[in-house]
């Protein structure tokens, strides 16, 4: 069963009502005096083709930090006044994100639909409520559906695993690891929470390992949903008859391309590149939006048995830059810097990211001369705290004991 009509179009005439849109698109971001500088000398009417779309400039979301520094509090790259919108978000870096008015914005009710959000359902919403805007993408999308939200937000374990075994929603929507914690918790607890037959993830990885964990502990239907901060959905799951369909359906309202790493131009069909996205958004319109994560079309694919005629990708498969997320959270290469900035003991860092689903571990190896003592380890701890809104360790290494491969964050956690 399809959330509509649109979803089960014909591809070429998809295809035609995107190129057909995609003008006023290129004009109605002109009108912001960032991508009018971005689309200088660019004759909007003539932006009718992916061809025409692939010559225009890339805008990488690495840009954003150094644009919105420039121009706050969005890089002068919204359409509509910061006292007219919404919600205005804050994401490590810092990255300011943008919220509308208009009913599901983040246009979340397509990927909830799919995992089995019905009106008059009842989710439990444990993505964060504060300063990201993952929590309000699902708020957005239920309204829309008819769907009624505990707003139970990320921690306070013994109380999500209370309100599910008292409230008993029929869906579960946050990260995979935090799930698996409330499960845990709620057999610890010796409390019921198998009214929760569908789960809706993202904001971390969702090994196949930890899909048959959830289905073994009860929760019949895992899909994900690919999404980010700036983007809000970009493409989802579906299954049929319990079975997960492959790849992710695009959303209606995003036009997709596969780019190579560090260019702007587009691998051929079914090559892994980087994911840059062309949004049609009247508050935030976003042109060639370069995400830095790494994904790939599905080609020679069978039609999806759910129905959705869209194109389809892989999924999230790494990322084209060092930024990683730990605990749903971005961790930038320009972050590990600023800890460095503020401590001169350390004479080079590399943070490496360790562990296993629903027990990431982050360690700065500091390359120090001679043995800081455990003050000055402590202030590290704290300043790592401080910059990235994680908790973290130091190990101290002496000068030239760290590779000399130009990484500054190294991601070495189990994804099995």
């Amino acid at each position: 069963m399809t959330f509509d009509t649109l979803e089960t179009r014909d591809p070429e005439a998809r295809e035609r009502d995107l190129m057909a849109r995609l003008p006023q698109l290129v004009r109605h971001a002109q009108s912001a005096p960032g991508w009018a500088r971005i689309l200088d000398g660019v004759d909007a009417s003539e932006i009718t083709s992916r061809a025409a779309l692939a010559a225009l400039p890339i805008t990488r979301k690495s840009d954003l930090k150094s644009l919105q520094q420039g121009a706050m509090p969005f890089g002068a790259l919204t359409t509509t006044p910061v006292g007219q919108l919404a919600r205005v978000f804050v994401s490590p870096g810092p990255i300011f994100d943008p919220e509308g008015r208009d009913p599901d914005w983040w246009r979340f009710a397509r990927p909830l639909y799919a995992a089995g959000v019905r009106t008059g359902g009842l989710l439990q919403n444990c993505f964060s409520y504060h300063f990201t805007p993952a929590a309000f993408m699902v708020e957005g999308g239920a309204a829309r559906i008819g769907c009624a939200v505990i707003p139970a937000g990320a921690g306070q374990t013994e109380m999500q695993v209370q309100s599910i075994a008292d409230l008993r929603p029929n869906t579960y929507v946050g990260t995979p690891s935090f799930l698996r914690i409330i499960i845990e918790k709620a057999r610890e607890m010796g409390r019921d929470i198998s009214s929760v037959q569908h789960a809706l993830m993202s904001a971390e990885a969702l090994p196949e390992s930890l899909r048959s964990w959830f289905h073994q502990n009860g929760v019949a239907h895992v899909l994900q949903v690919y999404a980010s901060a700036d983007i809000g959905s970009i493409a989802y799951e579906t299954e049929t008859d319990g079975a997960i369909n492959p790849g992710m359906v695009l959303d209606e309202d995003v036009i997709l391309e596969i780019v190579r790493p560090g260019s702007g131009e587009p691998v051929a069909p079914g090559d892994i590149g980087e994911v840059v996205v062309t949004v049609f958004n009247p508050d935030y319109p976003l042109v060639r939006f370069a995400t830095g994560d790494m994904s790939a079309l599905l080609v020679d694919t069978p039609a999806s048995k759910c129905g959705r005629t869209n194109l389809r990708i892989k999924g999230w498969m790494g990322r084209a830059d060092q930024t990683t997320k730990v605990r749903a959270m971005f961790v930038h290469p320009s972050q590990v810097a600023n800890i460095v900035r503020r401590h001169p003991v350390i004479l080079k860092a590399r943070l490496v990211v360790s562990g296993r689903m629903a027990n990431d571990a982050m360690t700065l190896h500091c390359e120090v001369n001679g043995a800081p003592g455990d003050e000055q380890e402590q202030a590290i701890v704290d300043t790592i705290r401080d910059v990235t809104k994680l908790r973290g360790s130091v190990r101290f290494a002496p000068p030239g004991s760290l590779p000399e491969d130009g990484k500054v964050i190294e991601d070495v956690r189990d994804y099995n």
